[in-house]
Order: C-alpha cells, then structure tokens, then sequence
C-alpha cells in the first residue's frame, strides 16, 4: 500500500511539471507496478487493493455531495432530469447501436450500451476539483446528470443481470429495481426532511469525532447501498448531500479533503492494475470507434444541457468534455460479462475503452477552449479568460 501511494506520488509530481493531469499518471502507475506488464510487481492481485480503491470511490463521491448542495436539487429538478435523460438517450442510445454494428451478440450489445452510456462519477469529480471549477454554473447541471445517470445505473444493473444470467424471470428483475428504487427514495427524503435532525446528531466541536461520525456514516449508507442494488457511489453521494446542509457542512468539507485525495489516488492506481496492455490490439480499431462515438455524442449532449440553461458556448464545451471519462461502472459490467460467459473481446475492449477516456477526459477538460471556439458563437472566448 505504501509503495501504491509512493509511486502515484512520484509519477504525479512528475507529470505536473509538464502540465498533465493527475488522473491517467495514477492509473499509469497501477499499470507499470502491476502484474500485468513486465519489471516490479508491486501488486501481484488488484484484489488486494479493493477496499481501499472502493473507500477512495466512496470519499470521492461523498465530497461532490458536500459540494452540491439541497438547494441546487430543489431549484434544478426539471431540467436537471431532462438534461439527464438527453444524455442518456443520446449516449446509451448509441451504445446500443455500436454494440449490435460490431455483431457480438444481443447480450453483449446491452453491455455496450451500459459501457458507453455511463460517465464516470469518480472522474468527473477529480476534473472538476483539478481544474477548479466546482463553482463555476455549468457545474451544478454536470453533477445533476451524475445524479440521474446513478438512479439509471441502479436500475439498468438491476434489469440487466437476469439478462446475463440467462433467467428468465422478470418478476424478480422487477422486484430488484423496486427495492433499489425504493432506497434511493427514502435516501432522497431523509436529506430533503431529516437535515435538523442529522444536524443534532453529527454536531460536535471535537474534529476528531467529526471526522469518525461522517467517514463512519458514509461508508456504512454505501455498503447498505450495495445490499440494496445501488451504487455504493451513490449512496455516499447522497450523505455528503445530507450532511453538507447541515452547521457542520463547512468543517466537514475541510478536514475530507486530504482523505479525499489520498483513497481517490488509490482508486485510480488499483483502476490502472486491472489493465493488461497486452489483450489492447486484438480489439483496437473497436475502441477508437468507440471512442469517437462517445466524443460526439457528448458534444450533442452538452449543446442540449447547455440550450436548457441558456448557456454559452465556453460553459458548452465544459459540459460536452468533463463527461466523456468511463471508469467504474463499465469496469462493473466487464466483470459481469466475463461471470457470464460472453464474448471474450468484450473485456478488453471495454479496459482499452475506459483507459483510453481515463487518459483523454482530463486533457480535453482542460482544453475545452479549442470546442468552444468552434461552436457558435465561440469565437469571442478567444478574448476571454478560460477556466
């Protein structure tokens, strides 16, 4: 675990100084240390890893809910669900479609559309920290499609896994989006109704015990989560989201942070050590097709969002580039398919799939000013400061 945290350090302090993003040198270094490339193995089984990459998940996403707050909810709800729904239309949609043009089967087809359809929460979350732009308006409707795209993800899994398993009961796929769809609705009420309440509980002037009672409540709704067929992701989401409401919600943000980024560097280095380099050019050509599908797609789907706020077209680009990464989820699903037996293609393309988006996302984020100038309108961000 030291030599884990070591390497993302040295690799990253590297990379800074040539002005690259964090995210793919953590995943780099999973990737050199692990047991898939040839030299040091520094981690011979990325299980061993799991916990501590599923805690850096869990802070992760508990911090973007700190930061996004019950009001953005009440205010946004219309249009944070059809911006949602638009990119998930437009993005599984397209999924579907490469899936069945690439003619591997109706099961790996699903399977696709799920790959490409779901952004990744734990990288978006990064982005935006990295490049500062939590604050910035178009923010609040990116994190809202996280939002949307998790309550989906509960679901999808919930009707896809009869699917894969080859059963044939619907009642049971029914009765498992129900559960999943009933403990995000009471998580949903505790943090609209319970925030006084939350508030009594959590409050205490000892940052010692603050920091026990919140990473406490986080990683417990998370597991319960799981048990219930939602994300764990979510339901730290949702408690951050509870307790950034309440009196303590400043101090809370602070003393997270450097835990935050600790596990959330494990997440991406134990990301990095589940990816063998070697099973990448048998599926190649499918990737960067892929690839391109999911660029355009989030083009369209970011000029959507941003004609439902009245957007411009720099907080367009930020949209469009900040939820291109693929991570956790479809890593998700490529385990399921192996479990099921599909086609044996499907799990290398969807790791050179995700490692190649790892890579890009944070790079295009940060250059989103060259999309903006080529939308309409653009051409004025030439003369503005990008951020």
């Amino acid at each position: 675990m030291g030599g884990a945290f070591l390497a993302a350090a040295v690799l990253a302090r590297v990379g800074s100084r040539i002005g690259l993003p964090t995210i793919p040198l953590f995943i780099l270094a999973g990737i050199l240390l692990g047991p898939h490339t040839p030299g040091i193995v520094l981690v011979a089984d990325p299980h061993d890893l799991e916990m501590l990459s599923a805690l850096g998940l869990v802070l992760l996403l508990f911090y973007l809910g700190l930061e996004f707050h019950l009001d953005d909810l009440k205010a946004g709800g219309r249009r944070m669900a059809l911006a949602g729904g638009a990119y998930l239309a437009l993005n599984v949609g397209a999924g579907l479609g490469f899936g069945f043009a690439l003619g591997w089967g109706t099961s790996e087809a699903l399977v696709l559309a799920g790959v490409l359809g779901i952004s990744s929460s734990a990288i978006v979350t990064k982005v935006l920290v990295d490049l500062g732009r939590i604050g910035n308006p178009e923010t609040r409707p990116i994190l809202g499609i996280i939002v949307v795209e998790d309550v989906f993800l509960a679901l999808y899994l919930a009707a896809l896994q009869p699917i894969l398993s080859g059963a044939d009961s619907l009642a049971a796929a029914a009765v498992d989006g129900a559960k999943a769809f009933g403990f995000l609705l009471a998580l949903g009420l505790a943090a609209r109704f319970g925030t006084r309440l939350i508030s009594k509980l959590i409050n205490t002037k000892d940052d010692e015990l603050l920091v026990i009672s919140f990473l406490g409540a986080a990683v417990l709704v998370a597991g319960i989560s799981e048990w219930f067929g939602v994300a764990d992701a979510i339901g730290a989401f949702m408690v951050g989201l509870m307790l950034g409401s309440t009196s303590s919600g400043e101090r809370i943000l602070k003393l997270v942070h450097p835990l935050r980024d600790a596990f959330g560097a494990i997440f991406f280095f134990a990301f990095g050590l589940s990816i063998n380099p070697g099973d990448l050019p048998v599926v190649l050509w499918a990737v960067l097709a892929a690839v391109a599908v999911t660029l355009a797609m989030n083009v369209l789907a970011g000029i959507a969002t941003a004609k439902l706020y009245g957007f411009g077209p720099q907080a367009t680009a930020n949209i469009s580039t900040t939820l291109v990464a693929r991570g956790e989820f479809a890593l998700i699903l490529a385990t399921m398919a192996a479990g099921a037996g599909l086609d044996e293609r499907l799990a290398p393309f969807i790791a050179g799939y995700v490692l190649v988006l790892a890579v890009l996302a944070p790079l295009v984020a940060g250059r989103s000013h060259w999309l903006a100038r080529i939308l309409p309108g653009g051409r004025d961000t030439a003369l503005t400061p990008i951020r």
